[in-house]
């Protein structure tokens, strides 16, 4: 039994595992392919100062055999990022668990290091084919492509191909993986995840290709301003656990306690960290690395203990209020009613965050359908496992009928209505390593049903605005009805032409119908009105109303 143990690999346990990345199926499996690349472009402009531009391109290489069988597929995905220099490219895109997000505190995309070589590890498997990267890191630099495999076993790229080429970008990366797939429409389809991530980087020029001679989409940037560059902070003492707290120390080096504590956690001042020390009953000035046993435990629990402020929001970039709207737009264009809001920053474990919430009403969302619900964290779209989610369980939540909508019980609202929550964190609570669903915290929980509540208090400003109106041009239509049929009953009995008996009826007209949101209803109609309904009453005249009345029968 001995002889037969040794190590795994993480690329083989990830070959056998490949579910957990969202390789669980082939429909699945181009999706996550898509997202990983399109993820990592977007992270790699952003950073460089770059407004992104994007192409996306699916291609048909061998068609199924059967209904029911897979086809074969390119994916190939361009941007006009930095590029990526020579040595990289085999890590970045053959070995898992590579990267430069994992341990860093600051809000993006990518965290793990897994997306894109798990990509190129799911088409390896699938068709034997490598991945073909191409990049160029500036004009006038030589553009190189690199076929790269995965050696399961040592979890080490293996080079395939490596050339020098002809490019005819000034900087950029392609790349281009085969595997076998299927490429579907609806919620869960690659068109879908696309539009959403318009929505949510309004920055972002996004051009997709799809297979089988479908029409080319543009998404052309409605924003010219990127995201401000988010700043990497340090733990905070109220989110380390104690295994953490003890690496740390015994990493430290030279330092005392005390050192550490100021140097290598956030928002600790020396006053601080001395009155942990001293709630602990630990010297200051003990050599960190000697730290451990009781007295571990008991500066453990002090720091949870003592008070400290909240991390810096620097590490976390919402999308904005302003241009939350304006993504709502490029997806719903016809919509009658558009609100936003970005929550201030919170913390939970010690991890700021921000949670934001829009949605767009009426024009040609469908009337009679459960709401549209977009769920985003840190910009990307999640797609899969809605029911698993923190988002959707915050909508769920959320009282709709309060907002003037119907709402079957515990259900989604029924609505012309898309509703949009985003949360941005420096570290997304994540359910599984396929980043598809966002686990239930009760901090990230209250803060999504606030932002519900607050864009739900616009619409039903906005709703019942448009019942009064309604309910004024209703009244006003009867108003009118009967108006001419009074002139003239007056002309008669006044021995005047009914021009004058009729004009001034018109004239007092918005003393008794408030049109509130039409402003063209303060002006007399040029010609006689027509309407239909049964007579109402009107209300009480003001006096200066009654005024208007008498100067009309005299």
């Amino acid at each position: 039994m001995a002889s037969r143990q040794r190590e795994i690999s993480v690329s083989e346990f990830f070959t056998k595992n490949r579910h957990l990345l969202g390789f669980d199926n082939p429909a699945k499996a181009l999706l996550t392919t898509v997202k990983e690349a399109v993820d990592n472009s977007l992270d790699a402009c952003e950073e460089a100062g770059i407004l992104p531009d994007i192409k996306v391109e699916i291609t048909e290489i061998q068609p199924a055999t059967s209904p029911n069988q897979p086809s074969k597929f390119r994916v190939a995905v361009e941007d006009n990022g930095p590029g990526i220099v020579k040595p990289q490219i085999p890590k970045i895109f053959a070995k898992l668990l590579y990267g430069s997000k994992f341990h860093r505190l600051k809000q993006s995309r990518g965290q793990q290091g897994i997306g894109i070589s798990a990509a190129g590890l799911y088409g390896q498997l699938t068709t034997g084919k490598p991945v073909a990267i191409v990049s160029k890191t500036g004009k006038g630099r030589p553009a190189f492509k690199i076929e790269l495999r995965i050696d399961t076993k040592r979890n080490q790229p293996d080079v395939v191909k490596d050339e020098t080429t002809e490019w005819d970008k000034d900087h950029g990366t392609r790349v281009e993986i085969d595997l076998v797939a299927v490429y579907r429409g609806g919620r869960t389809g690659v068109q879908e995840y696309l539009e959403q991530t318009a929505v949510a980087n309004p920055h972002l020029a996004l051009t997709f290709v799809p297979p089988k001679g479908g029409e080319r989409l543009e998404f052309p940037r409605v924003s010219n301003e990127l995201p401000r560059e988010a700043q990497e902070i340090k733990p905070h003492p109220h989110g380390v656990e104690l295994g953490m707290l003890q690496m740390m120390m015994q990493d430290s080096g030279a330092k005392t306690v005390k050192q550490v504590l100021v140097d290598d956690f956030s928002r600790v001042s020396p006053a601080v960290a001395q009155q942990a020390c001293e709630m602990a009953k630990v010297s200051p000035r003990l050599p960190a690395e000697k730290l451990h046993g009781e007295a571990l435990e008991h500066l453990h629990k002090a720091l949870s203990q003592v008070k400290v402020m909240a991390p810096p929001a620097t590490a976390v970039v919402p999308i904005g209020e302003t241009l939350l709207i304006e993504g709502l737009k490029r997806r719903f264009p016809r919509a009658d009613f558009y609100a936003s809001t970005t929550r201030p920053p919170k913390v939970y474990r010690g991890n700021p965050f921000v949670v934001e919430a829009a949605l767009a009403y009426g024009g040609d969302l469908p009337l009679d359908e459960p709401a549209e619900i977009m769920r985003f964290a840190n910009r990307v779209p999640l797609q899969y496992q809605p029911k698993a989610c923190a988002i959707s369980e915050s909508v769920y939540q959320t009282k709709w009928r309060n907002y003037e909508l119907s709402q079957p019980k515990g259900g989604l609202p029924v609505a012309p209505l898309a509703i949009v929550v985003h949360l941005a964190s420096v570290w997304v609570p994540f359910t599984s390593e396929a980043k598809e669903a966002v686990a239930h915290y009760d901090e990230l929980l209250d803060e999504m049903k606030l932002s519900l509540q607050e864009c739900g208090r616009k619409l039903a400003t906005q709703l019942r605005a448009q019942k009064h109106a309604q309910r004024e041009h209703l009244r006003r239509s009867l108003f009118e009805k009967y108006i001419p049929e009074v002139a003239r009953a007056l002309a008669n009995i006044l021995s005047m032409p009914v021009e004058k008996t009729e004009k001034p009826f018109y004239k007092a007209l918005p003393i008794f119908v408030n049109l509130g949101l039409d402003e063209d209803a303060k002006d007399a109609p040029k010609e006689v009105p027509t309407g239909g309904g049964a007579p109402s009453v009107p209300p009480p005249a003001s006096a200066k109303g009654k005024d208007k009345q008498l100067k009309l029968v005299e």
